[in-house]
């Protein structure tokens, strides 16, 4: 399956320690942005499903779930702390024309 790149918004909508949700072609997608450095993800903690951008926090570059605690490197996608034992999956991202553009 060939991936596409796909403008989803403004980068100047996702500040320094946001994460914003968004849905890209029917997958929910987290923007992080770590010190003006944007990271995608997949929004939804592989735990329980819950929402990353709604429930949990972003500091520096650990995303904690607000459910249950898992914590992920939101630049590997990598399972840092239980309950999650699985990764995120983890989207190229970057910036053309201040929009931010991802592939999926």
């Amino acid at each position: 399956m060939s991936s596409q790149s796909v403008t989803v918004r403004q980068a100047t909508d996702v500040k320094p320690g946001d994460l914003a949700a968004l849905e890209v072609k029917g997958v929910r997608i987290a923007i992080a942005n770590v010190n003006g450095q944007l990271f995608a993800i997949d929004e939804l903690c592989t735990h329980e499903q819950c929402s990353l951008a709604e429930e949990g926090t972003l500091e520096g570059t650990v995303v904690t779930c607000g459910c249950h605690g898992a914590q992920f490197d939101v630049t590997t996608g990598q399972v840092l702390a239980p309950p999650a034992v699985e990764p995120l999956k983890v989207y190229p991202v970057h910036v053309e024309a201040g929009r931010i553009v991802v592939e999926v």
